[in-house]
């Protein structure tokens, strides 16, 4: 259940993210590299990650015209990410397009396509949210037919809240991956997040990686911490 745990690395150094891949590489699947962490410190960050040995989640959600988007992508698996995600949001021809030259790239490099992703509705974001930004449906709608329009374009799968997983997995089929942020085990505060489970919850709904910071890296006794969180996993 580990190789199942995205750790954020919300810091803002590469000293401090080093700190915490050699910390808990072993207890965890993935680091997630997100907008703080890049401006900060770049690509030098993600070689420095599998340098140690750590894979790499590029959370930087792309969102732009096609070829801009396609053109970023391309260098991120250059760089050897295993996952990366855009905003759904920009639309059916970015995705497609993205997912066509990075596919292109990876047979011409002889290389391992990292996972695709798109993000649909941001956890911190509930209904009222929504609606101001001019969505009129509801989350869960809006959730679904943005991952339906991903997997249409070619994608791997989305980044969503946990209670929106099954409905993916029903619209979309158990093949089609849910990265689930919104996690927080029963031993810590839910903080910003507005759409949460516990990582028992959400295993037995059907996450296939869980994003999980804060409960990880202000514990006590971190690796411990990432341990229990396996363990709740094991439950569901």
């Amino acid at each position: 259940m580990k190789d199942k745990i995205i750790l954020a690395l919300d810091v803002d150094s590469m000293d401090e993210a080093g700190r915490w891949v050699e910390m808990l590489y072993d207890n965890v699947g993935l680091f997630k590299v997100g907008k703080q962490l890049f401006t900060s410190s770049g690509p030098d960050v993600v070689r420095m990650i599998k340098g140690k040995g750590g894979g790499v989640f590029l959370d930087l959600k792309f969102h732009d015209i096609p070829n801009t988007v396609a053109m970023a992508s391309v260098e991120a698996l250059r760089l050897g990410v295993d996952m990366f995600n855009v905003h759904a949001l920009g639309g059916y021809q970015m995705m497609a397009v993205t997912a066509d030259a990075i596919a292109a790239e990876a047979e011409r490099l002889s290389v391992r396509k990292p996972l695709f992703i798109a993000v649909t509705i941001l956890t911190s974001m509930n209904e009222e949210a929504v609606r101001e930004v001019g969505i009129s449906s509801n989350v869960r709608d809006e959730v679904i037919r943005l991952a339906r329009l991903a997997k249409k374009a070619g994608l791997d799968g989305v980044v969503a809240s946990p209670h929106e997983i099954e409905l993916i997995k029903e619209s979309c089929g158990d093949d089609f991956i849910v990265v689930t942020p919104g996690v927080r085990p029963s031993f810590a505060s839910a903080d910003d997040q507005k759409r949460i489970m516990t990582p028992s919850e959400a295993v037995r709904a059907g996450a296939d990686y869980l994003v999980i910071g804060r409960p990880i890296t202000k514990a006590e006794r971190p690796e411990e911490a990432a341990k229990a969180i396996a363990e709740e996993m094991c439950q569901g």
